[in-house]
């Protein structure tokens, strides 16, 4: 027989989105359980902004200070160059929270501190190489997970199963829940290039005829991103690396050969692009949360922040039920609730512009681009900036921390 762990709340997925949840319930003096079915948190390539309304959780939790203290860049102003023109997006100096920028760290570290700080509290807990392959089931009830971990498989009962396991989530499709494909044109080519200390130290997006390049400054490198159409990255590799590399050195602004750091496909990571959103994110003992919940377009960064926040409104609706014994349908039809209105938002306006900017860029082959009148607007009159900050940098509704403190073990 399959090892058999009882639990009050278990969490799949060791993301931004289950680390969170797992350690504000954790906090509120609730059992959890977090699998992870990785041996550790590191990945490359993964969403790496914590934006101002995170670090404002991270604040009212009383780790922002230490937090920073972690090898990271801040960026207080987005910018763009569009056909050569140097365009100002977004300005966060002005926001209502306590960090005005955003912070580029490595998600692995983000995740490390959370588990750090979430091992004091003797109510948590957290399995690595922990691979969920299905739900338990008792009629409609859902009241485990089976997995297979590294000394084999093993069962988990839980009161409650939090599926934060990503876009191509097992638990939403061992639910059955049914989501709504809302499309994107792009994909997105990952690539890391070496970073010279003359470089310019800024951020940015070049969109140039037929493509759009993203470089983010890394500290000692350069995260990269070359965005394609939907399904051609088969067809960038046949055109050959050597083509590939002369792309890339023709939109990065280096004026040296940096893409010769590119040796072979294998250092190339591609993030198939996929917009969608569950109609319903529960059933009697299961909830969705994050990615899991609403797979984001990369646009604005935003998948790191809408995953916290669901993390922070999912604690804060079920920590008092779980903690007296049981979270009911209705308490999770309330999560749900609170977070589809800020879902629906920020995916509709992440679907304007990959239909209005993205998909008119990448299938625009001649002439100049010129900066559509928006952005025409940013450059003239820069309190218009304040705008996309806020949507970018706090979101459609900000969530806060109302979760007690148990205290650690």
């Amino acid at each position: 027989m399959p090892e058999a762990i009882r639990t009050t709340c278990c969490i799949v997925g060791g993301g931004p989105a289950g680390m969170m949840a797992g350690f504000l319930l954790a906090r509120a003096g609730v059992a959890v359980l977090v699998l992870e079915k990785h041996h550790d948190f590191f990945r490359d390539f993964r969403g790496d902004t914590i934006h101002p309304s995170t670090l404002q959780v991270m604040h009212e939790l009383g780790l922002l200070e230490e937090f920073l203290k972690l090898p990271h860049q801040e960026v207080r102003e987005l910018k763009a160059v569009v056909g050569g023109l140097p365009v100002p997006i977004a300005d966060f100096s002005h926001l209502p929270a306590r960090c005005k920028f955003i912070a580029f760290m490595p998600q692995w570290d983000f995740l490390n501190f959370l588990a750090k700080e979430a091992k004091r509290y003797k109510t948590f807990g957290l399995r690595m190489d922990a691979d969920v392959t299905g739900i338990l089931t008792e009629g409609d009830q859902v009241t485990g997970v089976s997995v297979n971990g590294a000394n084999g498989p093993f069962e988990i009962e839980s009161r409650l199963v939090i599926g934060a396991d990503g876009r191509h989530s097992t638990v939403r499709d061992a639910a059955g829940f049914a989501a709504d494909d809302l499309s994107a044109p792009m994909d997105v080519l990952w690539f890391s290039l070496p970073r010279k200390v003359t470089d310019k130290q800024e951020s940015m997006g070049r969109f140039e005829s037929g493509c759009i390049f993203i470089m983010i400054d890394r500290g000692d490198h350069w995260q990269c991103g070359l965005v394609i159409p939907k399904g051609w990255s088969d067809e960038v590799r046949q055109q050959g690396l050597p083509a590939f590399r002369e792309r890339v050195d023709e939109l990065g602004y280096f004026g040296d050969r940096r893409a010769d750091a590119v040796r072979d496909w294998d250092q190339v990571k591609l993030l198939t692009v996929r917009v969608d959103r569950l109609r319903r994110w529960y059933r009697p003992g299961l909830l969705c949360i994050g990615d899991s919940a609403h797979a984001m377009s990369p646009i604005g960064g935003v998948g790191v922040n809408l995953a916290v926040q669901d993390a922070v409104a999912a604690a804060n609706i079920l920590a008092a039920p779980l903690r007296a014994g049981h979270a009911t349908t209705a308490d999770l039809a309330l999560v749900q609730r609170r977070r589809m209105f800020p879902t629906r938002v920020t995916q509709r306006l992440q679907i304007v512009l990959q239909n209005r900017v993205v998909r008119s860029v990448l299938f625009k082959r001649r002439g100049v681009l010129r900066p559509p009148p928006m952005l025409r607007l940013f450059r003239r009159f820069p309190f218009l900036r304040r705008i996309p900050a806020r949507l970018i940098g706090m979101g459609i509704r900000p969530e806060h921390v109302q979760t007690p403190d148990f205290g650690g073990a």
